[in-house]
């Protein structure tokens, strides 16, 4: 009896220690839900793209697409978020899985990282400038639009640090 009560408490205890909920994988769909989240409570996002232009160069289809992934994870993008004008500011209306198919590279951004640069752009170490200076972040889109946007595009980088995750693992 007694080696019967001391695997249960060892099981109660395993269990007390490890988390009741994991947090998503960095840029899988379910995790791109939060970064469209922590992206509308962002003032410089929603407000400077706004004030810019930026979220208006949409080709007439009525927003932007951003697709994202770790580099050592896949060769394609895992996670979209698309932005809009929506009540006067840049808002994120949609976060999640890719699901956009044909991009327009004069409105649209697909940018990749290994995951240790992803995270250290979160936490501010170092903005798109010198990331992409020295090989850290792969860019594709309007590099002018970009170039004329440096406040927020360094202020979306860091929001992968805002957005809780996990990174032991790859989208599937």
């Amino acid at each position: 009896m007694k080696l019967k009560t001391s695997a249960f408490a060892i099981a109660i205890a395993a269990m007390a220690a490890s988390p009741a909920f994991a947090e998503p994988v960095l840029m899988t769909g379910e995790w791109t839900k939060g970064l469209c989240t922590a992206w509308n409570n962002e003032p410089v996002l929603t407000g400077k793209l706004t004030e810019s232009g930026w979220v208006k160069n949409d080709k007439g289809r009525g927003f932007k697409v951003i697709q994202i992934y770790r580099s050592e994870c896949a060769k394609k993008p895992t996670a979209e978020i698309r932005i809009a004008l929506k009540d006067g500011k840049a808002a994120c209306v949609y976060g999640g899985a890719v699901e956009t198919t044909r991009l327009d590279s004069g409105a649209d951004y697909v940018m990749d990282a290994e995951t240790r640069h992803w995270e250290e752009m979160g936490r501010g170490e170092y903005g798109p400038m010198r990331a992409m200076f020295f090989g850290r972040l792969s860019f594709d889109g309007p590099m002018g639009e970009a170039m004329g946007n440096m406040g927020p595009f360094e202020a979306f980088l860091t929001l992968v640090g805002k957005v809780p995750y996990d990174s032991r693992s790859c989208a599937k």
